[in-house]
């Protein structure tokens, strides 16, 4: 029995929410989903569960568990999923009804259970190539070989046809010219098919007379919602920069509506002057008292009922809106234009304190008639900036890249993903229901499970300490905190790393870290650790940016597909992929946090390009390239086979393990070529290799391995170690400066776990204390442009991707040795 828990979130009730979590189990407990259930409230709640990882044994690691549940206003809520082990005891905790017990006892006795439910129904038409998909809200088809998104779509008040929708149409920069490309979708899949939410995709391409860029789109499908998740992600299939001029969707109310991208400015046709809100909190006051129109302004939703007959809906309403605390609604009546930008400058001259990862704001536009009506949202619109979208007499027009404003240009390779809410709705609905469905999709309820049940399970390394330190824990959650964000379509997800920076690496540019060291894998297991929502979404955030920008979906070069750039000026810039600068951690952590699949689909990429590179001739040497390099390499391998039980990634883990050897038995340790008449020892590099070995040992327990790292714990406390107390960086006279890396606190608690001595622990009190009082600053910092990012002054990502399991599993450590952080001196 597994408590599922939301913490208080929105004002009002929440009824039917679909929702997901990832639930993790331990190794042969369950080896199939027959008996879980989720309730609440003493009722059964509609779920679909899908497996996605098993342990080599066959039984479930983890399952993605997607339901509907109901959540109370302004307090928090609790569900229970139910795996078939309750005792009668359990269940009666639970209050469940009647009917609730009558469900659970036929699937004991393993009865067809069917719930009463509002279910999503899904027909394949292989003889048309169509798909057709209904709910009690919409009913759509989508058809291969297409030029639209839909070949038709009902909502119950209105009946679109494939001609109502246009785009997403992308138009590119070619010189002083343009070239416009036709729409143009190939095939359609069901990605995941269930009653409570069904995915389906699109592989499709922009084509024009010689050239051809691919795109992908995403439809996510609720029960019982009159709204669907639109997503579009656009691929840089040339060996060309793609200087896109626009992108942008159209849906028409009527089919012979004229689409128009022209952009109005609202504060001129208002007479209100550009500044915005200066309080910052959303509290100034807008007099629409003596406005008559058509355009009208007004901030927050008290004052909405007032354009019932401002702008009726029976003359065609329209709405822009955008929120940083409460909502700007610019309202029209007589289907007036009005729209939103998101740029650079509003952003300089915007305060926001929110934690942007989990929201900015909403930004959205609505069109409504007699007959119903139609909103877009776009996604962290702010975030992605330049987006603009605009509601008209033609209806919606969504600019995923608006024309004119600001410079986005995608390099040979990258991807970039997108999101939309389409939401039809009745005539009646309120402004104040619209905003809060668009509200609620920018920051969705999320289902949190208790940091015991990730430890319970050991699907996950050891990072739960026996006993907590109120100093260790604000230090650990301001350095999660403090990382740099980067608004900007291409930007967003990644960080800036300026010591990389200022060395000229990026001969002039920013160099971005690329998730450096694993960040969405650091945040993924604060999260599990914690509870705490942001760092999910830091997590979420990052490894949408690392599969679309940081990987490389194209290129004539077969040891570039699928692999991961290493960090450098524009993404990819003049990049390189090597095996010391490739993760995947973090993305199966995403995989199961959120059942993406698209995550393991990624990490599995990142891992055939490691294999390829490890043929190549760099890696046939041991030395330090060895300890860098093919030590990432393992780690990946290995976090790879106990994800999958596929055995093809333990192929090269046998040549890594045993160049380590080989290399210990050449040079007497692991040292490594530095100068050409030197070999020295470099610690972090050192506890690279130990840490990737220990994690092949953890799988594969081999006493030979096990000394082999302790050979190589004891060597680094012996010659590594100053006066001091803190380790040297690089053991040669020119190099041999006070440390800092916390990756030998890593081996020093591997050395204490596989032996238990507490002798390995002394030598990392210096380090672990100094990191944990060093002052780390955490809120929202300066602001610059700087080409085509906005960015938020912070640490580049990669102070806490490196330093985060170091700190944790030492500390942990300490724990378990009984030694307490006020302790050490």
């Amino acid at each position: 029995m597994i408590n599922v828990f939301f913490e208080k979130l929105y004002r009002y009730d929440r009824k039917n929410e679909c929702v997901g979590v990832g639930i993790p189990f331990k190794k042969g407990r369950y080896f199939n989903t027959d008996d879980f259930i989720m309730v609440q409230n003493g009722e059964v709640l509609p779920s679909q569960i899908k497996v996605t990882s098993n342990y080599d044994d066959g039984s479930i690691r983890f399952v993605y568990v997607r339901f509907l549940v109901n959540l109370p206003g302004n307090k928090a809520g609790v569900a229970t999923f139910l795996t078939g082990d309750e005792t009668a005891s359990d269940l009666k905790t639970l209050n469940l009804s009647p009917k609730a017990m009558k469900t659970i006892e036929g699937i004991k006795k393993k009865q067809a259970i069917d719930l009463s439910f509002d279910k999503i129904e899904i027909y394949e038409d292989p003889s048309n190539n169509e798909i057709k998909v209904k709910n009690s809200s919409l009913e759509f088809v989508v058809s291969n070989n297409s030029s639209s998104v839909f070949k038709y779509l009902k909502d119950g008040n209105r009946s679109y046809t494939c001609d109502n929708f246009v785009g997403p149409n992308l138009i590119e920069k070619n010189g002083q010219e343009k070239r416009e490309y036709d729409f143009k979708i190939h095939n359609w899949k069901i990605v995941e098919k269930g009653h409570v939410a069904t995915i389906l995709e699109a592989d499709g391409s922009h084509i024009s007379k010689d050239k051809k860029i691919d795109f992908q789109i995403r439809l996510t499908v609720f029960s019982a919602k009159s709204y669907m998740d639109f997503s579009y992600r656009i691929i840089n299939t040339s060996l060309d920069e793609l200087d896109i001029e626009s992108i942008e969707f159209y849906l028409k109310p009527e089919v012979d509506s004229v689409i128009s991208n022209r952009l109005v400015d609202v504060n001129e046709l208002l007479h209100e002057g550009s500044g915005g809100d200066s309080t910052g909190c959303g509290d100034g006051i807008i007099d629409n008292s003596k406005q008559d129109g058509p355009l009208f302004h007004t901030r927050g939703i008290n004052e909405l009922d007032a354009f019932l007959t401002k702008a009726p809906v029976s003359n065609v309403r329209t709405i822009s809106a955008t929120s940083n605390y409460k909502t700007d609604f610019y309202i029209g009546k007589n289907a007036s234009a009005t729209n939103v930008i998101a740029d650079s400058k509003k952003l300089l001259k915007e305060g926001n304190e929110h934690f942007a990862e989990t929201l900015y704001g909403t930004f959205f536009a609505d069109y409504t008639d007699s007959k119903g009506g139609v909103c877009v949202t776009i996604y962290q619109a702010m975030q992605n900036y330049p987006k603009a979208i605009k509601a008209y007499d033609g209806g919606i027009c969504a600019m995923l890249v608006p024309s004119g404003i600001e410079h986005v240009v995608m390099q040979p390779g990258m991807a970039r993903e997108q999101r939309m809410l389409l939401h039809f709705h009745d005539a009646n609905l309120s402004i104040a229901e619209i905003d809060n469905i668009s509200l609620i999709y920018q920051m969705p309820d999320l289902a949190v499970l208790s940091p015991d049940v990730y430890r319970k399970s050991e699907a996950f390394m050891d990072v739960f300490p026996t006993e907590l330190s109120d100093d260790v824990e604000i230090n650990l959650i301001n350095r999660c905190d403090a990382h740099d964000r980067n608004y900007g379509m291409l930007n967003w997800g990644d960080s800036v790393d300026q010591g990389y920076t200022k060395q000229g690496r990026g001969n002039g540019r920013l160099v971005f870290s690329n998730n450096e060291y694993d960040f969405p894998h650091a945040c993924a297991l604060q999260f599990a650790r914690t509870g705490t929502r942001r760092f999910y979404d830091y997590m979420t955030n990052h490894v949408s940016h690392w599969m679309d920008v940081d990987v490389c979906h194209y290129s004539n070069d077969p040891l570039r597909i699928g692999g991961m750039w290493e960090h450098t000026a524009g993404h990819i810039v003049n990049g390189t992929m090597v095996c010391s600068h490739e993760w995947v951690e973090g993305l199966i952590d995403y995989y199961h946090f959120t059942g993406d699949e698209r995550g393991l689909t990624t990490a599995l990429g990142i891992g055939e390009n490691i294999l390829k590179l490890l043929d190549t001739p760099m890696y046939a040497i041991p030395g330090e390239a060895n300890a860098r390099e093919t030590g990432w390499a393992l780690r990946a391998l290995v976090a790879l086979y106990v994800e999958t039980s596929d055995k093809k990634w333990l192929s090269k883990c046998d040549w890594i393990l045993d160049s380590f050897f080989t290399w210990e038995k050449q040079y007497g340790h692991w040292l490594a070529p530095y100068t050409d008449n030197t070999l020295i020892r470099v610690g972090f590099m050192i506890s690279v290799a130990i840490g990737s070995v220990m994690r092949y040992y953890r799988v594969f327990k081999r006493d030979d391995i096990k000394d082999m790292i302790l050979r190589a714990v004891d060597d680094l406390i012996e010659n590594c170690l100053l006066d001091n107390g803190l380790f040297y960086y690089k053991e040669l006279p020119s190099l041999a400066r006070n440390g800092n890396n916390t990756l030998l606190l890593e081996s020093l608690a591997i050395a204490f776990e596989l032996t238990g001595d507490i002798k390995y622990l002394y030598p990392g009190f210096k380090t672990f204390k100094k990191k944990i009082t060093e002052s780390v600053s955490a809120g929202v910092s300066s602001k610059t442009v700087f080409e085509d990012a906005v960015c938020v002054a912070g640490n580049s990502t990669k102070d806490f991707a490196q330093s985060f399991i170091p700190l944790i599993t030492y500390y942990s450590a300490l724990t378990k040795a009984g030694i307490k952080y006020e302790d050490i001196r």
